[in-house]
């Protein structure tokens, strides 16, 4: 099983690469200038990074949005429109879940206030908690209710997309986790669940769960 990972800065997909191996999947780097079509890879991550261009979801930035990227923008963009389309399975991670949400039209917060729980830079210490909606797929992999995540994110969503699920808020009402039912899985989170592989059973249960829909997606999608 292999599954795509855009990158800009190389030195940031080790943790993303060992979580993957860790549930027994294979990480194929693309990079931005070359991307793969979509259709050659099992399953698609979409990593943190760079703040997305905000006019991308209809705004002006705010003075504390990082320049944009346009390239990984629109390579993400269009990979994540390909593999939605032909049911691969996605996992997106912060940077990642608020381009899940532009993608379908939503929009984000541009800056939430600095110091906060959801700045904490310690990759694997648990920052707040965050709670499962019942009924979602987060739940069925993680079980409903709280759960401690980690947490060093400056932006958020604010107005989901359409068709996307709420799966977990912050106590602070910071939406964590979002979803797209119908698909084989396509499940998108605030937090960085690669850096607690080791510490987490949830959030290796959640590579764990990405891993069981890249096995059966093949199937579906002959």
């Amino acid at each position: 099983m292999r599954a795509g990972v855009a990158f800009r800065n190389e030195s940031k997909l080790g943790p993303y690469e060992r979580a993957l191996r860790e549930a027994g999947i294979e990480p194929v780097r693309i990079p931005l200038d070359t991307p793969p079509p979509v259709e050659s890879l099992d399953g698609l991550v979409l990593a943190g990074g760079t703040d997305i261009n905000p006019a991308r979801y209809g705004q002006q930035p705010a003075p504390e949005t990082d320049q944009p990227d346009d390239q990984r923008d629109e390579v993400e963009t269009r990979l994540l429109e390909g593999a939605l389309a032909q049911g691969i399975p996605v996992l997106a991670i912060c940077r990642g879940m608020q381009l899940f949400n532009v993608v379908h039209g939503g929009t984000l917060i541009q800056h939430l206030p600095a110091g906060g729980a959801h700045q904490v830079k310690q990759p694997d210490a648990v920052a707040h908690n965050v709670r499962v909606a019942r009924g979602t797929r987060l739940a069925a992999i993680l079980g409903e209710g709280d759960h401690g995540v980690n947490s060093r994110h400056h932006q958020a969503v604010d107005r989901p997309g359409r068709g996307l699920i709420v799966a977990a808020i912050a106590p602070d009402g910071v939406i964590e986790a979002l979803e797209r039912p119908g698909d084989s899985f396509a499940v998108a989170v605030e937090w960085h669940p690669e850096d607690r592989i080791f510490a987490s059973a949830g959030d290796r249960k959640l590579f764990e769960a990405f891993a069981a829909a890249l096995s059966a997606a093949p199937a579906a999608r002959l």
